[in-house]
Order: C-alpha cells, then sequence, then structure tokens
C-alpha cells in the first residue's frame, strides 16, 4: 500500500513542477497532495514488518484497498484547486479517471490549469493497466506476493494468452503499455498535436480512458489524421496484450492467429457499417462523413475509450442502440478495456451452442475451446455467472437513478458507460456532454459502478464475504 501511493506521488510531482513552471494556481494543491502521498507512503516502508507472502484475502484487500485509496488521493487536488469542484465531483473525476472510465462533470475543461489536465490524464494512465500491476513490477522480491495479487488483478481469462510466469507477463504487460504510449505520442506530435496534447491524449487512447484536454474532446482538433491514429491506438489497446507481444516477437500466440481477435475485428466492422449506413441513409452526412464518425465513434465506444468527434445524442435510435450494444460488449481480456469483454460474450454464445447440443445429444461431450486453448467447466460456469451478475449490477444501477427521476435513457446508458468504463452514454450524458447536472447521490453511485467495472465485481464481493 506504501508503494502504490508512492507510485501516484511521482506523477504529482510531474504535475507539481508543471504547476510551478507556469505559476499556476493549481500549485498549493499538488504540493500538500504529493508530500501526504510520500508521507503515508513511507509510513508502512518504515514501521510495518516485511512478508513476502499473501493469503488470498489479504491479496484482495490489498487490491480493493489501494484502488480506493488511489482514488482518495486522486481527488484531492480537484477538491484543494475548487472551480467545479465540490467533494463529490472531484471523487467521482478521481474514480472517472483511476478506472479509465472517462466521464466527467465538467463543463469547461479548458478552464483547468495544465498540472491538473496532466494529472487528469495521469490518472487515466495509472489505472490503465492498473496501480497493483505497476506496483508488482517495482517489488521485484516480494515472489509469492506477486503471484496472489496477479491472480486477484487479472481475470483467469485475461491471464489465458500470458505463457510465461508472473513477473514475466508483468513485465510484457508494461512494455507494451508504455511502447504504445510512446509511438502514438510521437504520431500525434507530427501529425499536428503539439507535445503536451500529444501525450494527454496518448495516455487517455492506450489506457482506453477517454480524458481529453479539450472541451470538443477529438472534434476539437478538425484533423483526420489525428482521428485515424487514435482509431488505430483504440483497436491496438482493446486487443489482449499478450498477443500484441506475442506478434511482435514473432511467437505462434500472436493477432494474426486468434479466431478471437479476427472475430473481435469483424464485429466491430459490422457495427461500423450498420452505423455508417444508417447516418448515410437519414440524410445526416454524406457517405465518406457517415464512414469517418461512424467508425470513430463505434471503435471509441467499442474499446471503452469515450472520445468523440461528434454528438451521437442527435443520431437515430438505431444507431445509438448499436452503440449500446458495444457500451456492454467491449473489447478483449488482457487489454486495457473494460466492459462486459468480447471474450466472455463470445465464450457465452459459445456456451449457449454446447448446451443446445446437449440437449440433442445428451450423453455427448462437447468441449468449448477459445484458440484452441480447452476451457475448463469452472471457467464457463464463472463467466456465465459474471454475465448474469453483470447485467443486474447495471438493471439495480438503472433502478436507482430512475428513483431519482432520471429519464431513463440517461439513467439505462450512464449506468451502462460506468460499469463499463466507458464514459459517455446518451441523453444528458451523451457524448459531448458530462455528468454535472445529475444529483451528488446519483454521482456517487455511478462512481461505485465504475470501481466495480474495474475490479469486475467478484473482488468487490469477495472482499466483504472471505473469512480466512
Amino acid at each position: 500500500m506504501g508503494v502504490v501511493l508512492l507510485f501516484n506521488a511521482a506523477f504529482l510531482f510531474i504535475a507539481l513542477i508543471i504547476a510551478y513552471l507556469n505559476q499556476e494556481s493549481s500549485l498549493i494543491p499538488l504540493l500538500f497532495t504529493t508530500l501526504t502521498c510520500i508521507i503515508f507512503g513511507l509510513f508502512p516502508m518504515v514501521f510495518s514488518e516485511k512478508h513476502d507472502a499473501l493469503s488470498f484475502a489479504e491479496g484482495i484487500t490489498v487490491v480493493v484497498s489501494g484502488w480506493v485509496i488511489t482514488c482518495v488521493i486522486g481527488m484531492l487536488p480537484y477538491l484543494m484547486w475548487g472551480g467545479e469542484f465540490n467533494l463529490v465531483d472531484a471523487w467521482f473525476e478521481s474514480v472517472s479517471g483511476f478506472t479509465t472510465t472517462g466521464s466527467t462533470i465538467l463543463n469547461d475543461i479548458e478552464a483547468l490549469p495544465k498540472s491538473l489536465l496532466f494529472w487528469r490524464s495521469a490518472t487515466h494512465w495509472i489505472g490503465g493497466v492498473g496501480v497493483i500491476i505497476f506496483v508488482l513490477l517495482i517489488l521485484p522480491h516480494a515472489r509469492n506476493a506477486r503471484i496472489t495479487l496477479l491472480n486477484t488483478e487479472m481475470s483467469e481469462l485475461s491471464k489465458s494468452n500470458f505463457h510465461y510466469k508472473a513477473r514475466t507477463t508483468i513485465q510484457i504487460l508494461i512494455v507494451v503499455y508504455v511502447g504504445l504510449t510512446l509511438i502514438e505520442a510521437l504520431l500525434l506530435r507530427l501529425a499536428g498535436m503539439n507535445w503536451f496534447d500529444g501525450i494527454n491524449h496518448a495516455f487517455a487512447t492506450i489506457a482506453t480512458g477517454g480524458f481529453s484536454t479539450k472541451n470538443a474532446s477529438i472534434a476539437y482538433f478538425e484533423n483526420i489524421w489525428i482521428e485515424i491514429i487514435i482509431m488505430i491506438f483504440m483497436l491496438l489497446s482493446g486487443i489482449h496484450f499478450g498477443l500484441i507481444f506475442g506478434t511482435i516477437t514473432g511467437s505462434r500466440h500472436n493477432i494474426f492467429r486468434s479466431k478471437v481477435v479476427r472475430s473481435y475485428l469483424v464485429i466491430m466492422f459490422l457495427g461500423i457499417m450498420l452505423v455508417a449506413l444508417k447516418l448515410f441513409i437519414n440524410d445526416l452526412y454524406t457517405w465518406s462523413e457517415s464512414l469517418r464518425f461512424a467508425s470513430f465513434q463505434v471503435i471509441s465506444v467499442g474499446t471503452t475509450t469515450g472520445f468523440a468527434t461528434v454528438d451521437t445524442a442527435i443520431w437515430p435510435v438505431f444507431t445509438q442502440m448499436v452503440i449500446i450494444y458495444f457500451t456492454i460488449q467491449c473489447a478483449m481480456t488482457g487489454s486495457t478495456s473494460g466492459g462486459l469483454k468480447f471474450d466472455r460474450v463470445y465464450l457465452f454464445i459459445k456456451s449457449v451452442k454446447k448446451q443446445i447440443q446437449l440437449i440433442k445429444h445428451p450423453a455427448g461431450v462437447f468441449v468449448i475451446k477459445l484458440d484452441n486453448r480447452m476451457i475448463s467447466d469452472s471457467l464457463e460456469r464463472q463467466t456465465m455467472l459474471f454475465v448474469v451478475l453483470y447485467v443486474f449490477t447495471f438493471f439495480i444501477t438503472t433502478l436507482l437513478l430512475t428513483a431519482m427521476d432520471i429519464d431513463l435513457t440517461t439513467a439505462f446508458s450512464a449506468s451502462i458507460a460506468t460499469l463499463g468504463n466507458v464514459g459517455p452514454g446518451f441523453g444528458n450524458v451523451s457524448s459531448l456532454g458530462n455528468f454535472d447536472a445529475l444529483p451528488n447521490l446519483a454521482k456517487f453511485i455511478l462512481s461505485i459502478n465504475m470501481l466495480l467495472g474495474r475490479l469486475e465485481i467478484y473482488s468487490v464481493i469477495a472482499l466483504f464475504t472471505i473469512r480466512n
């Protein structure tokens, strides 16, 4: 937990330097938060006895507590700076950043000092691959604890394309994550962004977060090359990092040999074409504009990034329903994407097919495979239960929001968008809108939704049910 705080302090210190160089009003809030992080981060290092082993219950506690404490620390610069932030709004923005949801309460993003804009994007990048994953890389000697925490932080499906030991898996995650970030930042600079905007948008893209430095998001730049670069890196960030690494190193476990990746890209392509055709048929745009806007918005939502180039609230209901589907499905396990995950949807369909076969042939033995990997009955059951639990969670959230007299479109899409860590929804929380108008209680409920989605629900439930 101490290392978690110190890791956050490193990025707070960079934001502090930016505030100092620009003589910004956020200097004192960032200084206070940085010192708080360092002091409380050092306390357990000095006074706590070191242990290499962690029980599963302790691992769950560290992971969930690590995320909560990180979000609490992350809200302090916003709260102390003031502006549009009150206590609930600062908490909401912090949780949205670290969980890479990208929902915001800000009406004027560009009013924030550069240092807070950087910190806001940095929360995405810290949370994208997971603060615990970064910590595990920093702790080189805690082998047993590393295994326990990795098993807690990553789902079994996520680990399926990593054919390495725990430390090697963590190193691969970080190498791919940092590499994609650096390459995209450079390409965005070449495409016309300045370095500050390029780095911030690279942080948000690779983390599939969606925080922009501009009120109009990517629409501000009106640059097709910037859009193409971001679309490519959103797609890459939605693919299993183990497969990306395997593709780069020439391993047989790579993108081109994966049926799941091919299916994911085909579904994404079909979604783009359906939306583009409907926009064109309704005479909203020319065909090239329809294809351009549809491609960006479907990829953005389908990877849980949440950037925008147009306001989807004015689009036909059919296109909104297609986008809502991708808000639920999202991208692949082992990526920085949130949501239900395409692998689970793919496995769910195969499981339904298996059950139909069992009805026809009760004595038969049928095996489910994903990319030639046999899926155990326990993992299949776990996936089916997760799908049901996921749907139940956003139904309950929608019910709670409608009890506050929030309209159904806003309540339903906000529930799905926050649980899936997507960001924008429809109604009052559309792609170029924000969550500011919602009641404070609704914002707090949705922030809990974000944490549930990022921790994939099971970890939070386990925290309150495991006794030893």
